[in-house]
């Protein structure tokens, strides 16, 4: 990796202002999924025991540049302490400050003693933060020496936290996280191991498209699924009934069929298909194969078992899976079998580097209960996404280069 790892800074005794990504669901004030803290845990601990004093900093929801009691961090402190007791084996305090900048935070963060630890109020409640105001963002330095950002998940986003800090601090540095996180996708990008097979899905093509256009410059073969399958189809002619199309994203798909031929790569579209009579749990449904009209009143809304044996055998034969996006409405149970059969299929590969990105494709691997044997799930949905349309992320842009 070209920036600065937490591992190249010296941490002793310095304060180090560590970007997290704590933007976790809460319920009546109680965390319903620390699945976000515990990834960024390794970078705490690893300040932590080579004696940096700890200041942590994240936002959390949307709360538009002011203060909001349900979006408070305060509720993470005791979790926070407790996730930290388990993972270093010792009882140590976790200070809050009220607010991110200012006073109380200047003073709490010039008392802390090495080991110690810092959580900051929500960086949102300033519309300093979003704004990336240099003001703000100096203010935010004016509490640490050093600079680490472990929140992939909000690199994309030029704010205050996480670009423009940087310019007032010696030395900006990756978590490890982060560094985890560029490191698997950067290799994707940059160094595959082939064949390289990519599994796009998701509900619209306009989200995803630039992520296809890159994927054919590395990939060996292309999966796409789920609702986007259908504006290709109609692409290439067929008709699909009330299935989901973006008729303005035709052109754009049909280029992209068009590129893959050019690149000889491998584009797969479903064969047969989940259809159902309306978008509801208790629809009617249909198994409907071939390239013929489907039935008018009929709705595409999960990949059929031709299409789930045709991908297995590209994703059994691969040495880099990349999935991002589910194959079908993945949250109704009849049409969730596609999806948990590709979560399935990729765990199942033993011999390849798999990656899962995107909301409802993590969600697919952790409730197949197969999370544990994928090599890597990424913390960052629109991070992910702009990372492999070859984007810049600012976030990590704006890091000490080694």
């Amino acid at each position: 990796m070209p920036k600065l790892s937490i591992r190249d800074l010296d941490l002793a005794h310095k304060r180090v202002l560590i970007r997290v990504d704590f933007n976790v669901p809460l319920k009546d004030g109680l965390i319903t999924d620390d699945t976000r803290i515990r990834e960024t845990l390794p970078t705490i601990e690893y300040a932590l025991r080579h004696k940096a004093k700890v200041i942590l900093c994240s936002h959390l929801g949307r709360p538009k540049g002011k203060p909001v009691e349900s979006m408070s961090l305060r509720p993470l402190v005791a979790r926070l302490r407790q996730l930290l007791e388990q993972v270093l084996n010792v009882s140590e305090n976790v200070a809050f400050s009220p607010n991110c900048v200012g006073e109380i935070a200047m003073e709490l963060s010039s008392q802390l003693e090495s080991g110690q630890t810092l959580l900051l109020e929500n960086l949102r409640f300033h519309p300093g933060e979003e704004a990336n105001d240099p003001a703000f963002a100096a203010q935010l330095a004016a509490l640490c020496d050093l600079y680490v950002n472990d929140a992939f998940g909000s690199a994309h986003r030029a704010h205050a936290s996480t670009e423009g800090i940087t310019h007032f601090v010696k030395q900006s540095a990756a978590g490890l996280l982060m560094e985890k996180e560029l490191n698997f996708l950067g290799k994707v990008l940059t160094d595959p191991d082939h064949p390289f097979v990519a599994i796009i899905g998701g509900s619209k093509i306009s989200g995803k498209i630039d992520v296809v256009d890159n994927l054919l410059d590395k990939a060996d073969t292309l999966l796409i699924g789920g609702g986007m399958a259908y504006t290709f189809l109609n692409a290439l002619g067929q008709t699909t009934g009330k299935s989901l199309i973006e008729a303005d994203k035709v052109g754009v798909a049909k280029a992209a069929l068009d590129k893959a031929k050019a690149k000889g790569v491998n584009l797969l579209l479903p064969v047969d298909h989940i259809l159902a009579d309306k978008f509801a749990a208790d629809a009617k449904t249909q198994v409907f194969s071939g390239n013929g009209p489907f039935p008018a009143e009929f709705m595409a809304l999960d990949i059929g078992p031709a299409t789930i044996d045709l991908f297995a055998k590209e994703i059994a034969d691969a040495h880099t899976i990349l999935w991002n996006g589910p194959m079908g409405v993945f949250e109704l149970a009849p049409f969730a079998h596609g999806t948990n059969a590709i979560a399935e299929l990729v765990a199942a590969n033993e011999n390849a580097t798999t990656i899962v990105g995107g909301g409802d494709s993590v969600a697919a691997v952790h409730q197949a209960g197969v999370a544990d044997r994928i090599t890597h799930i990424s913390t960052g949905g629109g991070a992910s996404l702009e990372f492999l349309e070859g984007k810049t992320l600012p976030g990590v842009a704006a890091l000490t280069d080694k």
